[in-house]
């Protein structure tokens, strides 16, 4: 199978697996469902009560679930192709610690709390990428010197994030704690929008900018020998991709590695020669809400942040990558 057919076979069998996913997620709680109850209920009809817990209850939830992994996949990989690193993900190089900070701040301070949590989070992912931007610019930037900042700003957004929650009082500490851990619990349909803006306007941006990024994935003296504006390639993947991961951030916390797993699983499905964007938010997309659907499952008492099904996973992957970069 040549690579252009086994991408698309590849995207239809994931779409369809989200989609399968999303309608299982709508299955699951108090008033239980069958999957063509929810597929009918999707399409507007079928039993009324049926349709209110479908669409004011957990349609935003299931929604959100699949915005941000898009959102995280598509992100993840922009800054793992602009690195050249597969360790160079959005939860290693600042940008979620960045988000953190500012929304935990929001949460514990009240500072910024006139334009709200999920306000401040962006904000913080873009002014810590702003700040990594400028603390590794010497005549442009590289990648390296952008994942080596990134990680020393992660650590300090971390340290502030801890004294804040030291200093904070036990109720707001927990609140902090379980947005820290990356949920999805109690999403509404105030969540969706921002988040599908972003989603529908920077992952075309995205797709449009994959031949710079896959003549950056060459090196920067032959992606210059190919006409592509080097720096101002960079600025712009950069931008997209902190959109992209401070907007999913905002909406459900950090869950945790899936900006990292979702490429590299991307890579190996389908084993393109240029980076595989749409692929890659689709696994995003399967990797969330299968993750939020065995955190609502695994527990007869109650259910798990998603972050905690995603950490479990995704900790051993970025081990074993750890250890393949060293061989």
């Amino acid at each position: 199978m040549t690579a252009r057919p086994r991408t698309v076979v590849a995207c239809c069998l994931l779409a369809a697996s989200a989609f399968l996913l999303l309608c299982l997620e709508i299955t699951i709680g108090d008033f239980p469902l069958t999957v063509p109850e929810v597929v009918a209920g999707l399409v507007g009809s079928g039993d009324p009560a049926a349709l209110l817990v479908i669409n004011e209850i957990r349609l935003p939830r299931a929604l959100v679930g699949l915005l941000i992994g898009v959102a995280f996949g598509v992100g993840g990989l922009l800054f793992q192709a602009l690195a050249r690193n597969p360790l160079a993900s959005p939860d290693v190089i600042g940008v979620t610690d960045g988000a953190n900070t500012f929304a935990v701040a929001t949460l514990l301070t009240g500072a910024g709390a006139g334009l709200g949590m999920s306000t401040m989070a962006v904000l913080g992912g873009i002014t810590v990428s702003a700040i990594v931007v400028a603390l590794s610019w010497k005549q442009g930037t590289t990648g390296i010197r952008i994942v080596l900042v990134g990680i020393g700003m992660a650590a300090l957004c971390g340290s502030v994030t801890d004294y804040l929650l030291l200093k904070s009082g036990a109720f707001q500490a927990q609140q902090a704690v379980v947005w820290l851990t990356g949920s999805l619990s109690g999403r509404t349909w105030d969540s969706v929008p921002s988040l599908a803006v972003a989603v529908v306007l920077l992952v075309p941006a995205a797709l449009l900018l994959g031949k710079w990024l896959a003549g950056l994935e060459l090196g920067e003296e032959t992606a210059r020998g190919l006409g592509v504006p080097v720096q101002a390639a960079r600025l712009a993947i950069m931008a997209v991709g902190v959109g992209l991961v401070s907007f999913a951030t905002a909406a459900a916390g950090p869950v945790a590695f899936v900006a990292l797993l979702a490429p590299q699983i991307a890579q190996r499905l389908v084993r393109p020669s240029v980076p595989p964007l749409l692929t890659s938010g689709l696994v995003g997309a399967v990797v969330v809400l299968a993750a939020d659907l065995l955190a609502r499952t695994l527990l007869s008492s109650g259910e798990l942040p998603v972050g905690v099904v995603t950490g479990v996973v995704g900790a051993p992957v970025l081990l074993w990558l750890l250890a393949k970069s060293f061989r």
